[in-house]
């Protein structure tokens, strides 16, 4: 079982190859997707180091010219998803959606060049300065004055698009007459019971609908765009890229940037109080325009510890929500806290659990020293693919799969880490 499971997930990360990227599914996600991507190429570098760094250099080649990498690049016309390039109007070339997702490459790129050798180490150098306008563009233009917290514009940037925490914000937003008769083409690919409602859905897509109309004008949607709220999943994997950032800068002999990066991670965990809930004891998503905090603890707040976010103290109760959490599921760190009402264990984000997300939180955890409920997750995650297959999300109670089938990011999250063997060493 254990090897046909690894030659699956290899199969798999080749079925979805379409020359130079990955999609993470055939049909309901047929194009590349930031962090998707970034995770594929871990899985790659397993098995073929080439591989897995044109994944990254695809992705960097839908480059913004402000530095952003956008979250999905619209390589080639798939008439099987909405909303495809002609709602987003971004204008560039490739064509691509009007924002970011969850920065993860930096801290990819340095675990491939630390596993790696000379080739790796030059790869990861070509790349590097695009890298860093990325970060840049993150400090810049996603918190504008320059308070050490991060926002998102959108849910869809968060990478957890319809998790709870976005309810505070989402519910706030009206939808405009004359946005018209929107195609939902996810739900004829997926039980519509695993997806967002419709209501939630023509919500995400007004929002897209005042970035086009603004030109995508990233100060002007941060300051008066609907929706601006603060992510713990995007700050922390900022966070620990900054610092992973810092590290390459120092391999490749540019002192400037590592102390730039330095200090952008220094502003960073200070900012980190700002949305800390001693009633949830973890950081959760706040509403950076009202100031309203989410109410539950998420996979997200779990990845505090990726970002060596919060004080001592607040690490320790942090640690300890992660454990009685992990008491209550079978399979893994859930999206949403299953002690609270809100929580569903199969729709979309809002109960079911990630590979890649277990993955992060894995690493903090073991850096840490809490190595076992480190490998507790690792093994849960493991037995999750075991008992449903690769799965793009998973039932944290009864471990059935759930969402896209044969997904690239489970099984890439396979080979590198869950499987135990042949893995990623993460820096």
């Amino acid at each position: 079982m254990h090897q046909s499971l690894k030659q699956q997930a290899i199969d798999i990360l080749r079925m979805n190859d379409r020359g130079g990227y990955t999609v993470p599914t055939a049909r309901l996600y047929p194009y590349q997707w930031e962090w998707d991507s970034v995770f594929a190429a871990l899985g790659f570098a397993t098995f073929d180091r080439d591989r897995a760094w044109e994944e990254i250099e695809t992705l960097f080649s839908g480059q913004w010219d402000d530095g952003m990498v956008p979250h999905i690049i619209f390589h080639k016309t798939d008439p099987d998803y909405f909303p495809g390039p002609e709602m987003w109007k971004s204008n560039t070339v490739p064509p691509s959606s009007g924002h970011s997702q969850p920065p993860v490459a930096a801290s990819a790129m340095l675990t491939m060049m630390q596993t790696g050798t000379d080739m790796d180490r030059e790869r990861a150098k070509a790349l590097f300065h695009k890298l860093y306008a990325w970060h840049r563009w993150f400090h810049t233009y996603r918190d504008p004055d320059n308070t050490g917290v991060v926002g998102i514009i959108h849910p869809w940037e968060s990478g957890r698009d319809n998790c709870p925490d976005w309810d505070i914000g989402m519910g706030r937003i009206v939808v405009p007459d004359d946005l018209g008769d929107l195609p939902r083409r996810d739900i004829t690919h997926v039980d519509p019971s695993e997806r967002p409602t419709a209501e939630q859905y023509n919500r995400y897509l007004a929002i897209v609908k005042f970035g086009h109309e603004c030109q995508w004008d990233h100060l002007e949607i941060a300051r008066n765009g609907p929706f601006f709220m603060v992510d713990p999943c995007v700050q922390f994997a900022l966070m620990r890229g900054d610092r992973d950032l810092a590290e390459l800068a120092t391999e490749f002999g540019e002192p400037g940037i590592r102390d730039e990066a330095e200090a952008w991670l220094k502003h960073s965990k200070a900012g980190c109080d700002s949305f800390w809930s001693d009633d949830v004891g973890g950081h959760v998503a706040k509403d950076l325009r009202t100031g309203g905090l989410s109410t539950a603890f998420t996979n997200a707040s779990a990845m505090a510890l990726y970002a060596d976010a919060g004080s001592p103290d607040q690490q320790k109760r942090l640690t300890a929500e992660i454990a009685a959490i992990l008491d209550h599921c079978s399979f893994g760190f859930p999206s949403w806290d299953p002690r609270d009402a809100q929580f569903e264990s199969r729709r979309y984000w809002r109960g079911p659990i990630w590979s890649v997300v277990n993955y992060m939180i894995g690493i903090g955890l073991s850096e840490k020293g809490e190595t076992a409920l480190a490998e507790r997750l690792r093994n849960d995650t493991r037995r999750a693919v075991e008992t449903s297959g690769f799965f793009e999300y998973f039932d944290p109670l009864t471990g059935e799969g759930l969402g896209g089938k044969l997904f690239t990011w489970t099984a890439a999250i396979h080979l590198a880490w869950a499987m135990g063997d042949d893995m990623l060493q993460a820096g």
